[in-house]
């Protein structure tokens, strides 16, 4: 096993606070009106920054919550990615609910009826799987871009951790 038993329940806590400050998508636009975008996606907002570009609003640092890029995409058919990482976003902020209320009340949250390191788990594999469709509806339907899903995959891989750990009773 990857993950003792013993620390479980701290991998949990710390897997579900890493889910909100990772993020789930770093990508490079191709060219587009002569300039580039370079966007940093979290699950609760989005750093872009542009440069090359002739409209000089364009260039420079952007920053937009999940409803601000919502509205900016209304109306495109990109527009259903935004609304998979919105929901992928309320699944991490869920997760990350769930690991400070186990890391504050562990005895209470560990005698409950569902065990909270696989909730977690279950938790952060939903919400990698948003991301991952999240990705390729950007990819499919966004405009050209190199994504690199980074926090994608780091929710995926802690999310099976957790839900694979052996827990004694």
């Amino acid at each position: 096993m990857w993950v003792r038993s013993e620390y479980a329940g701290e991998l949990a806590v710390i897997s579900a606070w890493v889910a909100v400050l990772v993020p789930w998508n770093v990508s490079v636009s191709q060219r587009v009106f002569d300039g580039r975008f370079l966007s940093v996606r979290f699950p609760l907002f989005e750093i872009q920054y542009g440069w090359g570009f002739a409209i000089p609003e364009l260039n420079g640092i952007a920053l937009h919550s999940i409803p601000a890029a919502i509205r900016l995409q209304a109306g495109e058919s990109v527009a259903v990615a935004y609304w998979v990482w919105g929901g992928a976003g309320a699944v991490v902020i869920a997760a990350a609910l769930v690991g400070v209320v186990f890391y504050l009340r562990e005895e209470t949250v560990e005698s409950g009826p569902v065990d909270p390191v696989r909730l977690v788990g279950a938790l952060l594999v939903l919400s990698g799987g948003l991301f991952a469709a999240a990705t390729y509806l950007r990819f499919r339907f966004g405009l050209p871009e190199y994504p690199v899903p980074v926090g994608t995959v780091i929710l995926l891989v802690l999310g099976v951790l957790l839900l694979r750990v052996e827990r004694r009773t």
